[in-house]
Parts: C-alpha cells; structure tokens; sequence
C-alpha cells in the first residue's frame, strides 16, 4: 500500500518542481532528481558520452552530483558481464538501480553497516554488514568495487544517516581513516580487477557528517594506488549552466553546499558538491 502511495504521489511531486521550478531539495526535488537518474543510466548515447568522460549540453541545471557519479559509473558497469562486484557504501540499493541490467548481468554484493529498510534478495543481491575499514572477504575476492561518494564519510559523524559511531565530529582537521578503506578495497580485487571511486572534490572542508576532498588528500589515494597500477583521475564541476567535465585546478577552489546547515549556498542553484573526482583503476 505504501508503495503504491509513492507511486501514484510522485508523479504529481514532479509536475510540482518542474512548474513551480523549484530549487534543490524543495518538494518534488527528489522524484524529479530520480527520473533524471533513470532516464540518463538508460540512455545508450548519454551512457557512451559518460564513458568517455564528456557531459551533455546543459546537463542537470540544479542538481547535485549523483546526476554525474551514477551515469559514469553505469557507462563502466554495463561492459561488465558475469562478474563479481562490491558496491562499497550501498550507494546501489534502490529499485530502479538493482534492476538495471549493469546490475543484473553481474553478481553484485552491497557492503554498508547495517540492514537498511529495503533489501532486494530475490533480485539475487547479496548482502553484508560491517566497516569498509576492515572488510571481511579473502584477497582478490571482486573483479570490481564500486564506492560512489562513500569515503567522505569514513570517520565523520554519521548520526545524520541513523549510525551511532565513533567519529571525528568534534574536530576541523583533515582525517585521513578513508585511507584504510582504499587499501582494503585493493587488497579484494582481483588482479586486473577495476575500482570506480568517486568523491567530493575541492577546497578542504569539513561539514561534520562529510568532508571534501582536497588535492593533497586524493594524492594520499592516487599515490597508494601507483603501487598495484594506474589510476585515471577525472573530475566534472558545476556551472549554473548544468555540470561539465573539468579539470582538477579549475576544481580545486571549488567549494560544497551543505543543505543541512546553508553553508556553502550560493546562486547558482548547486545543490551539493561543486566538483567531483573519479577515479578508474585497473589492478595488475
């Protein structure tokens, strides 16, 4: 019934954002936000200008990075068949994603740490429960690791998600414990197995629930990674004229709106993260 409910809400929600033209996070946000999702992960020609790193013209005026993290990764995912892989943060867990055949045609596990309030077993989607920090499957264990805007929040406080844990909440300097994330998710893939990571890109800062990413500590991650391979880094910003594929010193002053507190708000209609890195690594 519930379902149902949102179902028969949610167009209305949209037709409510698109007239009123509404501003991120505003009634009917989400549900237009997701359609966007949808209708882009699967549109074959997007996907191929994805995977070349490039962006449609005026492309997402006023929505946030997931619009850019989610069609970039589906454009890797979906050359993808029959393989073992880790969704590192459960940033996957939503119908509309676990049904896409990038998903389906893959064994795909989600890691996060604990049981959230939809779960899609009979779609054969595993589940497992514990810290990124220490994973608990064998070396060499995943042909691919996807961990979508996840290490941002490594250590920071999570009670905004419902998780009680020990953080780095009541201090403003950099914690670098996403770094133990990276090299446990190296240790489980596979040799020439891939990882698409993706973050927060930027001026440093620390908004308490997240921390933006600036360039010392994405070369902290590419550095590591040197070791085992050749992480591709590429990075994509906001403009009030939709997101573009940028380059990391016209992102590196870029700073995050933070819905939560207004810090950060500005004019032109961003709705979180100015810029984002992704990185592509392929492990030898």
């Amino acid at each position: 019934m519930i379902k149902t409910l949102k179902q028969f809400i949610s167009p209305f929600r949209k037709i409510v954002y698109k007239n009123l033209k509404g501003r991120p996070w505003s009634y009917g946000y989400n549900d237009t936000r997701w359609e966007l999702i949808n209708n882009t992960i699967r549109n074959e020609a997007h996907l191929n200008q994805f995977a070349q790193n490039l962006i449609p013209n005026q492309y997402a005026i006023g929505f946030d990075e997931r619009l850019v993290e989610y069609p970039w990764l589906f454009s890797r995912l979906i050359k993808l068949k029959g393989q073992q892989v880790l969704d590192a943060g459960s940033t996957f867990n939503f119908p509309s994603l676990v049904s896409h055949p990038a998903v389906q045609q893959n064994h795909f596990t989600i890691y996060t740490f604990y049981p959230e309030q939809e779960s899609f077993n009979k779609q054969c989607i595993s589940y497992v429960y514990g810290d990124l920090r220490s994973l608990p499957f064998k070396d060499k264990h995943f042909d691919c690791v996807v961990c979508q805007s996840t290490i941002e929040h490594i250590d920071m406080d999570n009670s905004i998600y419902g998780y009680e844990l020990a953080s780095n909440k009541e201090v403003t300097q950099k914690s670098y414990e996403y770094e133990k994330v990276v090299y446990e998710i190296v240790r489980v893939l596979t040799s020439n197995g891939k990882l698409l990571l993706t973050f927060p890109y930027g001026k440093f800062e620390n908004h308490g629930f997240f921390q933006q990413f600036d360039a010392e500590m994405l070369e902290r991650i590419t550095n590591y990674l040197y070791q085992y391979g050749q992480p591709s880094t590429h990075y994509f910003k906001y403009t009030p004229q939709g997101w573009i594929a940028s380059t990391a010193s016209d992102c590196n002053d870029c700073e995050s709106y933070n819905p939560h507190t207004g810090k950060g708000i500005g004019n032109d209609g961003a709705a979180h993260s100015r810029a984002i890195a992704c990185i592509e690594f392929i492990k030898k």
